[in-house]
């Protein structure tokens, strides 16, 4: 099927690739990577950067989508990579099953959130990437490779950033079915929230704060999301904010009706971890993102260095928000070998004011090792990004061997990650 090249999520960047196809099945992506000599695959277009352009050939994975296979006993489900985060969900659910974790938005496709090293939050909770136990990838020669837990390469070739192939199929780790229920607070003092930073990241199953630091002496929302049979229940003050008396949405002033219920009323897993609802789509893209994560030693600190730039993040700023992710052994994955915490941004539309600004942000963060969301927007050259992956080297020579002539890597990748 050939699709519109069109534009990503937010229309920030049009794709220049020559053509699209959208095949559905693994010997139509063999077809299609035959004689071809630059492709990129793509999913729900979540990206802010061209992580996922190429010169000439995009596959969509958007029909990848093979029905999921529950494997009880193993508590694994196994299902094609272009399938959303929310469509699975409702089928696990269906099945009495679930996921550990998911991601503020339902909306994003399987393969493109582990390639890029997505993530919810929680402190014990890993990155998505992280439930991953097995990938089904096609190479650029048309091999079908199958890669599992524990296998030599496979901590290098889940969050991929695309660069060793089309990835068709996916087995996550699952669990049984769970309730979660969600509270919000307002109005945490900031100096309450960083001297109380443990406390109030534990004080749930997942925590997320907001702010948009056109006040930087408070964040704005604490969003508690516990898991009822085995989390506390919540309290009646958090370090001075107070329980909020209606829904929330992340951003000042704008109506709840696409986010997930609260006031602590139990739901179902997949109702309450995202932020947002799946049959809403949760913003008109008229916005950019940027995210840098640190190592959680780091977390106070890189708060405060954000703190001291408010008066120049406000004016730019939707809302930032700020998570916790529990540590994996995933190469490229912002939570390697430590727990890390997640200062996201969610921008205004004006992207030369973003990318002007994104270079003193980023300087301010570069003592506590902050590295960038892989699918997101950021200014850090390849000296940089070297410095905070460790494994980098490694990766660059995985990528060599699985795809030696160098067919999935795009300019991006060229100028941040793979040189010639």
């Amino acid at each position: 099927m050939t699709l519109t090249v069109g534009t990503n999520w937010s229309a920030n960047h049009a794709y220049r690739a020559a053509r699209i196809e959208a095949p559905s099945s693994v010997e139509e992506v063999q077809q299609l990577l035959a004689g071809s000599t630059a492709v990129r695959a793509l999913g729900t277009r979540h990206s802010f950067n061209p992580i996922a352009d190429s010169s000439d050939l995009l596959l969509s994975t958007a029909n990848l989508t093979f029905a999921p296979h529950i494997q009880e006993y193993e508590r694994l489900v196994t299902v094609g990579a272009g399938m959303r985060y929310g469509d699975l969900a409702s089928e696990l659910q269906k099945h009495g099953w679930a996921l550990s974790n998911l991601a503020s938005l339902p909306h994003i496709s399987i393969g493109g959130a582990i390639a890029t090293g997505t993530h919810g939050s929680g402190n014990g909770v890993r990155s998505l990437a992280a439930s991953v136990a097995a990938l089904e990838i096609v190479t650029a020669s048309g091999e079908v490779l199958q890669l599992r837990r524990g296998d030599a390469d496979f901590d290098g070739a889940v969050v991929s950033l695309g660069a060793l192939g089309i990835v068709t199929r996916v087995a996550l780790d699952i669990e049984p079915t769970y309730e979660v229920a969600q509270t919000v607070f307002e109005g945490l003092r900031f100096d309450e929230a960083v001297a109380n930073f443990d406390a109030i990241t534990g004080a749930a199953y997942s925590v997320s704060l907001f702010t948009t630091w056109r006040n930087p002496d408070v964040i704005d929302q604490v969003w508690l999301k516990r898991r009822p049979k085995t989390d506390a229940a919540p309290p009646a003050d958090l370090f001075g904010a107070v329980p909020a008396p209606a829904d929330r949405h992340p951003l000042p002033g704008i109506s709840a009706v696409n986010c997930t219920a609260q006031m602590g009323v139990a739901g179902a897993w997949l109702d309450r971890l995202p932020h947002f609802r799946l049959d809403f789509t949760p913003s008109n893209g008229e916005e950019l993102q940027s995210e840098f994560l640190v190592p959680r030693r780091h977390a106070v600190a890189a708060l405060a260095a954000v703190r001291e730039l408010a008066s120049k993040i406000s004016p730019l700023l939707q809302v930032c928000e700020v998570r916790t992710i529990a540590e994996d052994s995933l190469w490229l994955s912002s939570a390697f070998q430590t727990d890390a915490v997640g200062l996201h941004f969610t921008w205004f539309k004006r992207q030369a004011e973003v990318e002007a600004f994104l270079p003193e942000l980023e300087s301010a963060l570069a003592p506590f090792d902050a590295r960038p969301h892989w699918g997101k927007v950021f200014t850090a050259d390849r000296a940089a990004l070297e410095r905070v992956y460790p494994r980098l080297d490694d990766f660059r020579a995985l990528a060599a061997k699985l795809d030696p002539n160098r067919v999935f890597v795009n300019e991006f990748l060229a100028e941040k990650v793979l040189p010639a």
